[in-house]
Parts: C-alpha cells; structure tokens; sequence
C-alpha cells in the first residue's frame, strides 16, 4: 500500500489518482472515477471531486493509496 501525503486539509479524489501515478492525465482520472472502476474507503466512488481526508484509503487496479498528514 502506497501513501500520499496531504499538504492541505484534503485532496481530491481526481487529484489523488494523478499525484499518486494511477492516472496519466485528469482526463483518465476523470473516466476511471465516472466507471466505477475506484473505490473509497471499500465503497465504490463515482464522484471526482470527492474530498480525501486522513486515513482515506482509495482502490484503484489492485493498487491502494493510503492518505496521511
């Protein structure tokens, strides 16, 4: 499990995908979240703005990305 550290109070989801190196473009991002292809927390997630906070946990193609302060 990777982590990606916030330098603010959250991240979104769109953003977390690319800074994390899932997603190529937000554009790819944007497509992947509209599919239903990642998950938040074990849920799902179809929202791109979706705030991340810490302890966050997304799920994309196997991969999971802790987020932390």
């Amino acid at each position: 499990m990777e982590t990606l550290k916030l330098k603010d109070e959250y991240i979104k989801l769109g953003q977390a995908l690319k800074a994390a190196g899932l997603a190529e473009s937000g554009v790819d991002a944007k497509f992947a979240i509209q599919d239903g292809l990642v998950k938040v927390n074990g849920q799902e997630e179809v929202r791109r703005g979706r705030k991340l906070y810490d302890g966050d946990i997304v799920e994309f193609e196997g991969n999971q990305i802790r987020i932390t302060v």
